[in-house]
């Protein structure tokens, strides 16, 4: 059965990948008519190690409490924007990512997608259930934690930036708070630098900074 290794933005962080687990032993002739070369590429050696890092992390005590973290951090910050008053698909969610509906304020996806990354937020356009907006408009927006939990952030940085979400979709195209939450978002994420042993050995760059 074919094992899928998605990419970073789920919470194994792993290189876009297939690997195969046989259940029976197979000739290498018939491994290779089955693999290529339609579904595997060239042996890319980085992605091969960077799965092989991937993996022993995963086997780590540390990553179990970094998969916690990851959840507690996607609760907080559903939670903040739906104290705001946006729904939240589902009602909450108890894993990386939430959906947040935003077509009954008279919003597309791609509208807050972009107001968001404006404001140095970075999210996508999604479709929700019964959407009554085509696919490339999508009626609500998707967002998780992954990112922002591995630099370090916890429960009340996702306060702030629900709060920030919920500030810029209720005020959507207000080009003053649009740069006002900019820079916000740069001071937030200059306190939990991606990394941190490189930015010591020069100034930090930060103005277009994003979580």
């Amino acid at each position: 059965m074919p094992i899928s290794f998605p990419p970073p933005r789920t919470r194994l962080c792993a290189a876009r990948a297939v690997e195969w687990c046989c259940a029976r032993r197979l000739s290498p002739r018939k491994l290779d008519k089955l693999t290529f070369p339609g579904t595997q590429g060239g042996p890319l050696v980085h992605t091969i190690a960077a799965k092989a890092v991937c993996l022993k992390e995963a086997m780590e005590p540390s990553f179990k409490e970094y998969q916690k973290q990851v959840v507690a951090n996607t609760k907080a910050m559903a939670a903040a924007v739906a104290k705001q008053g946006f729904r939240i698909v589902t009602g909450g969610t108890d894993n990386h990512l939430f959906l947040i509906e935003v077509h009954p304020r008279g919003i597309t996806g791609t509208d807050a997608e972009k107001a968001l990354d404006r404001a140095g937020i970075t999210v996508n356009k999604n479709s929700i259930p019964f959407d009554p907006l085509p696919p490339m408009k999508g009626g609500g927006i998707r967002l998780g934690s992954p990112s922002v939990t591995t630099r370090g952030m916890r429960e009340p940085e996702m306060e702030q930036i629900g709060n920030w979400i919920a500030e810029i979709l209720s005020n959507l195209g207000n080009a003053e708070i649009e740069q006002r939450v900019r820079q916000q978002v740069a001071d937030l994420a200059a306190k939990f630098p991606i990394y941190e042993a490189r930015l010591r050995g020069g100034p930090a760059r930060i103005e277009h900074a994003h979580v």
